[in-house]
């Protein structure tokens, strides 16, 4: 962006020889205004910027001298100021130098020491810059440190200070996940793909909010093991949406129209508990990991509240009907069929002598689920409560739990008993190996985890999760990894044309075949043939 600069004499030939006598565009300004007196420029610097003033130290109505006096004390302009004079007395430079004076110039002015003046000014605006950009992006790391701190809730005290100071968080603060909500979907992308959604989830989420008023530091992006890597977390606040006299429910439903823009797969947000003050923060993020469990079995809305899908008053806890409902685990966990009818009779026929809300019916199903996925994690110890929660979401209609469906539930137990056998038997790395296999034979064919997984008879999802543990890379990463290290044997060891090598592998597009084996050997298959034949 040019330099805006203002010139300032009551000689209009004076004014129109500096307008010439260098090029201003050149050397990276713009004279934006001409004026005939100190009074006159005063006026226009009231309501205008400009970053370089050169005016003449001997005026009408106002001199240079009192111009610049002026706007340094009344702090109108921090610009840079250049005194022309006729006269070389060193009093009028003293006084100028007093006022934060640039340089004083004696006429008539000549080209090189304008020159000389402009590039100084403007070498000392990049400085001055680049210090505030340093300064800036200090700043920014080391709140984005402190909001770290507070979510995890070990912080000290000036980390809670400084976030208070540099963020508008005066009262209503809700941590809030921004979830990506088709696991299987992700689990047959590429890392690469994955990171680049996600990326793009948190452009939207900044955009937004700073269409609303807000600044970037309310997104929490790449929080290390804090968020997962299908999600984003942003810092939400009364003022956000109050000052607009609308409601959280109001908000939430623009944000979530704004960020699922573009995205290419369902977006739902989850709100966590509402905390009075930043230090408490590391609790509404925890609400809102809990609310993430609760809802990951599937997604029946968009939108999810704490308040409203985990919080029950002490009246109402009475209606959990835990004792048949820890006889039915323990029946799942034996994959004792009659157990499992009669339990889910007898959890429906203590379910019809009482009134039950919609939010009660949740809560017993919801009590259920968690116990199954514990009851997983005691089979082996090797899977994650995320991977048992993948296997779930693929496998439950909360549909129809919700509506009591008792035939459902039943279904349900048994074939989730029959999972806990899998999990007993430890067949996770039985169909790993058999994945592996299935690689090396048929890895120009179009394999995906989907086909994979109903081949072996293993949930997609949970296998995707499995192959990444085991491996540390997906699925789809893996097999292109294993595609072009083929390639590159048939480049070294065959003198075929690149568009073969790519068929034999995999790979109808030639194009897509080369960018794909530059991104991972570093060349082209040409000269990766020549380097190395």
């Amino acid at each position: 962006m040019k330099m805006k600069v203002l010139l300032v004499d009551d000689e209009p030939v004076i004014v129109q020889g500096l307008s010439v006598l260098v090029d201003w565009e050149a050397e990276g300004y713009e004279i934006v205004r001409m004026c005939a007196n100190g009074q006159e420029a005063l006026t226009y610097l009231e309501t205008h910027p400009v970053d370089l003033i050169i005016a003449d130290i001997k005026m009408p109505v106002m001199t240079g001298l009192e111009l610049l006096k002026t706007i340094r004390e009344q702090q109108i302009s921090d610009a840079y100021f250049i005194i022309l004079s006729g006269y070389n007395d060193f009093h009028y430079a003293q006084s100028a130098i007093r006022y934060s004076c640039m340089d004083y110039i004696l006429k008539p002015v000549q080209k090189s020491g304008l020159l000389e003046c402009l590039r100084s000014a403007a070498s000392d605006r990049a400085r001055s810059k680049q210090h505030a950009e340093d300064a800036r992006k200090m700043r920014q790391a080391y709140l984005s440190q402190s909001l770290i701190a507070l979510i995890r809730g070990k912080y000290t005290e000036n980390q809670a200070q400084f976030v208070q100071e540099n963020m508008e968080l005066s009262s209503g603060l809700r941590y809030v996940h921004i979830h990506m909500g088709n696991i299987a979907m992700l689990e047959e992308m590429a890392d690469q793909e994955v990171a680049a959604l996600r990326e793009r989830l948190a452009e939207n989420c900044e955009r937004f909010l700073f269409r609303r008023g807000g600044m970037k530091e309310y997104c929490i992006r790449d929080i290390a093991d804090c968020e997962e890597e299908n999600e984003v977390g942003f810092l939400c606040c009364d003022p956000m949406f109050l000052d607009g006299k609308e409601t959280l429910e109001e908000f939430m439903e623009e944000m979530l129209g704004e960020i699922s823009k573009n995205m290419e797969m369902p977006v739902f947000i989850l709100v966590g508990k509402r905390v009075e003050a930043i230090s408490r923060i590391s609790t509404s993020y925890t609400s809102a990991c809990t609310l993430r469990n609760f809802v990951r079995f599937g997604t029946l809305q968009k939108i999810y509240y704490y308040e409203e899908e985990i919080q029950f008053t002490e009246s109402e806890s009475f209606c959990l009907c835990k004792e048949n409902l820890d006889r039915l685990l323990q029946a799942i966990e034996l994959n004792d069929r009659a157990a499992i009818y009669k339990s889910v009779d007898d959890f429906y026929e203590e379910m019809s002598k009482a009134v039950f809300s919609e939010k009660m019916i949740a809560m017993n199903t919801n009590y259920l689920l968690f116990q199954l996925i514990h009851l997983a994690i005691a089979q082996d110890e090797t899977v994650r409560q995320d991977e048992v929660m993948l296997y779930m979401n693929e496998h439950i209609s909360q549909t129809e739990l919700s509506k009591g469906n008792r035939t459902y539930l039943r279904k349900f137990a048994c074939e989730y008993a029959n999972y806990l056998v899998q999990l007993r038997q430890n067949v996770s790395s039985g169909v790993l190996a058999m994945v592996e296999k299935e690689i090396c034979e048929h890895y120009a064919e179009n394999l995906t985890l989907r086909e994979l997984g109903q081949k072996y008879y293993v949930n997609s999802s949970y296998l995707g999760q499995i192959f990444r543990k085991q491996y540390g890379q997906s699925f789809k990463d893996y097999l292109s990894n294993y595609r072009i290290c083929k390639a590159a044997e048939l480049l070294l060891k065959t003198d075929k044309k690149i568009s073969q090598v790519a068929e034999e592998v995999g790979y109808l597009d030639t194009d897509y075949f080369v960018n794909k084996f530059i991104e991972r050997k570093g060349c082209t298959p040409s000269k990766y043939r020549k380097n190395r034949g």
